[in-house]
C-alpha cells in the first residue's frame, strides 16, 4: 500500500494544499501549531472514517468554509484508486472511489489501512479501560469492515436500555409490570450484539499476543516479556466459544446484576466496561516501570498491529508517527526501522531533526510545515550527516 497524493481543502488550517510523497519516508518538521498532526489526522480519516481529535464534523473544517474535502491517490496491490471525502459543518459527509458515490460509509473502509502511534497512545498503558477497548476497536474496523456497524448497534441498544432503566429506576431494584417484557426484549438484545463484539475482540487479543510479545522482546533485548488478556466482563475462558455459550453467560451476568442496575439506572454487564491487561513479566504494566518502557511496550503493540495487517490484506498498511520517533532512543529508532525497512511507508511528525538517527534523514523527504503550507525543508545537509548526528 502506498499514499502516492494528499490534497487538502478547506481541512483544519490547511486552506488549499497538496502533497506528493515521493519516498517512503516522509518526516513532516515544523513548529507546533502548523498542521503536521492535521495532516495525519487526515489521513487517519481515510482509514478509519474517525478522528481521535475531534468529536464533531464542523472542527475539522476551516472556519471560513461550509465544507473541507480530503482527496487521496492511494495504490493498492499495484492499483490506483482515487479517494475523496467531503466533510461539512452540518455534520454530513459523503464518499467517493474512483468518481463514484457510496451509499454507505462501510463500504469505504478497508480503501486505506493505517497505524497510528502518536504520544496519546501512552494512554494505553497508564490510561483507563476505555482507551484499550477504543484501541481494539480501531484495529478490528480495519480488518473487518462490518464490525463497525456491529458497534454502533451495540451501542444504541445500550442506550436503549438505559434509558429504560432511569425510566424505571427503584432504590429497591424493583421493575414495574408494564416495563418487564421490554427488559426482556433489551436483555435479549444486548447479550446478543455484546456477544458478538466479545468474541471478536477476543480472537483479535489471541492474535495480537504473540506478535506484541515478540516485538517486546526484540527491543528490550530479550529482558522483559509481555503478555495481553482481554478480561471481558462475562467469562470468556476460551475466545472460539461458541456465540450461544457466550449469550447464556451474558444472560446469566445480567441477572446477577439486575437488581444492582435498576438501583443505579445503567447497565453494568458487556463489552462498554471490558479491558484488556498488559504485564510486563508477570507485573502490571501501568505500575511497572519508567516512560520509555512505557514507550517500549506501545511501540510493541503497534508493530504487531502493523503485522497483523499485513498479514490479513496482504501488504503493509501506512505507519503514521506523530511526533513520537525523536522521543525513542536510538536503539529503538533502529529496532522501528529495521522492522519496517522500506516496504512500509511512514510519516514522522516532529519539531526538530536533532535526535533522528541519521538513515532515518538520508531515507526520507524532508518537509516543512509552517501555517498550513507544506515546501521542501532547506535546513540541513544530507552529505554533513554521521551515522547518528545531527544536522
Amino acid at each position: 500500500m502506498y499514499l502516492r497524493s494528499l490534497h487538502l481543502r478547506h481541512f483544519r488550517n490547511y486552506s488549499d494544499q497538496g502533497i506528493h510523497f515521493g519516498s517512503p519516508k516522509t518526516i513532516l518538521v515544523g513548529d507546533n501549531a502548523q498542521g503536521k498532526t492535521n495532516l495525519l489526522e487526515a489521513v487517519e480519516l481515510l482509514a478509519t472514517l474517525r478522528s481521535r481529535r475531534a468529536s464533531r464534523e464542523r472542527e475539522l473544517v476551516s472556519n471560513d468554509s461550509p465544507q473541507a474535502q480530503i482527496a487521496a491517490t492511494i495504490e493498492r496491490l499495484g492499483v490506483a484508486h482515487e479517494l475523496v471525502m467531503d466533510l461539512r459543518s452540518s455534520g454530513r459527509r459523503s464518499l467517493k472511489v474512483n468518481g463514484q458515490p457510496l451509499r454507505r460509509q462501510s463500504e469505504f473502509l478497508g480503501q486505506v489501512n493505517a497505524v497510528l502511534f502518536s504520544s496519546l497512545d501512552l494512554e494505553l498503558v497508564r490510561g483507563g479501560p476505555e482507551s484499550r477497548r477504543n484501541w481494539l476497536d480501531g484495529v478490528l474496523t480495519q480488518l473487518e469492515p462490518i464490525y463497525t456497524g456491529l458497534l454502533e448497534h451495540y451501542r444504541k441498544v445500550l442506550k436503549q436500555r438505559n434509558a429504560l432503566l432511569k425510566a424505571q429506576r427503584d432504590p429497591a431494584g424493583h421493575f414495574s409490570t408494564d416495563v418487564a417484557t421490554e427488559m426482556a426484549f433489551w436483555n435479549d438484545e444486548l447479550a446478543t450484539a455484546g456477544s458478538r463484539i466479545m468474541r471478536r475482540r477476543a480472537r483479535l487479543l489471541q492474535r495480537l499476543d504473540p506478535l506484541a510479545e515478540h516485538w517486546h522482546q526484540a527491543i528490550s533485548g530479550g529482558r522483559e516479556t509481555l503478555k495481553l488478556t482481554y478480561r471481558p466482563q462475562v467469562p470468556l475462558p476460551d475466545p472460539q466459544t461458541t456465540a450461544e455459550v457466550v449469550q447464556a453467560q451474558f444472560m446469566q451476568e445480567i441477572q446477577a446484576k439486575a437488581t444492582a442496575e435498576l438501583a443505579l439506572g445503567s447497565s453494568l454487564v458487556g463489552p462498554h466496561r471490558d479491558d484488556v491487561e498488559m504485564s510486563i513479566n508477570d507485573s502490571a504494566a501501568r505500575a511497572y516501570g519508567s516512560q520509555g518502557q512505557q514507550r517500549t511496550l506501545v511501540l510493541a503493540l503497534k508493530l504487531a498491529e502493523l503485522e497483523l495487517i499485513e498479514q490479513v490484506i496482504g501488504e503493509p498498511p501506512l505507519l503514521l508517527l506523530d511526533d513520537v520517533l525523536a522521543e525513542l532512543d536510538l536503539h529503538r529508532q533502529n529496532q522501528l526501522l529495521d522492522a519496517i525497512q522500506s516496504r512500509v511507508q511512514t510519516l514522522v511528525t516532529t519539531t526538530h531533526l536533532g535526535s533522528f538517527d541519521a538513515r532515518w534523514l538520508r531515507a526520507a523527504q524532508i518537509v516543512q510545515v509552517q501555517g498550513g503550507q507544506l515546501s521542501p525543508y532547506k535546513a540541513w545537509d544530507p552529505s554533513s550527516m554521521g551515522e547518528a548526528g545531527s544536522p
